[in-house]
Order: structure tokens, then C-alpha cells, then sequence
């Protein structure tokens, strides 16, 4: 399959945005549970227990060059929200147990910067 360079752009960005995520997580102190989890719903970017708060936080990454179409978090639309959720649910049958759960953006720019929203949605 023929990938452009535009495309192949768009992916290492997106990997190096989802990498800067975990670790900042890291930094916080959350253990990463699951990065890049498929299910039959789509994937999350990651999964993490926010051990302090007693929380499984289902992030989904948004990295951008730039916000010249708006910032990160505002690409994070209806469709993606409801995708998260099910996600989630599919997640819980998986492990047993119903965690208390929030959905997180993390909003990546390339120049390293990183606005991380707790209970975006």
C-alpha cells in the first residue's frame, strides 16, 4: 500500500504525540495500562490508572502542528465522544471489574507543548 509523504508525516507525528502523552502521565503519576487499544469500536490512544484518584483515565491524543483549525481538543467531536464510551464498556467486559472512569485529551504540539484536559468529556 502506497502511503505519501504527507501520510507517513501525519503518523510519526501522531506516534511521537501519543509517546510525549504516556510520559507526561508518567510524570504525574499514572501507570500506563494500554496504549493504542483496539477494540470491535475503534481504538483509544491510551489507558491509564491515575492511582491517586482512584481512576481509569481512556485518553484520547490529539497532536497538531499548529491550531490554525482550531485547537486539538475541538477535533474530539460527538462521534469520537460516543466511541470512547464504548470503548470503555468493552474494556470493563474484558477486565471484569467497572472502573471509575473519565475520558481525558491530551492536546500534543509539535513544538512539545502539552494541554492535558481531565474530564473533557
Amino acid at each position: 500500500m502506497f502511503r505519501s509523504p504527507q501520510d507517513v508525516h501525519k503518523k510519526v507525528l501522531g506516534k511521537t504525540g501519543e509517546k510525549a502523552a504516556a510520559e507526561y502521565l508518567k510524570k504525574r503519576g499514572c501507570i500506563i495500562l494500554k496504549t493504542n487499544y483496539k477494540t470491535p469500536f475503534g481504538e483509544a490512544d491510551i489507558i491509564a490508572q491515575d492511582v491517586s484518584r482512584g481512576e481509569i483515565a481512556f485518553v484520547e491524543v490529539k497532536t497538531r502542528t499548529g491550531d490554525n483549525y482550531g485547537t486539538p481538543a475541538e477535533a474530539v467531536g460527538a462521534k469520537k465522544r460516543e466511541r470512547y464510551r464504548k470503548i470503555a464498556a468493552y474494556y470493563w467486559t474484558q477486565t471484569g471489574v467497572e472502573p471509575n472512569a473519565r475520558f481525558d485529551v491530551a492536546e500534543v504540539l509539535a513544538d512539545g507543548t502539552i494541554e492535558y484536559i481531565e474530564y473533557a468529556f
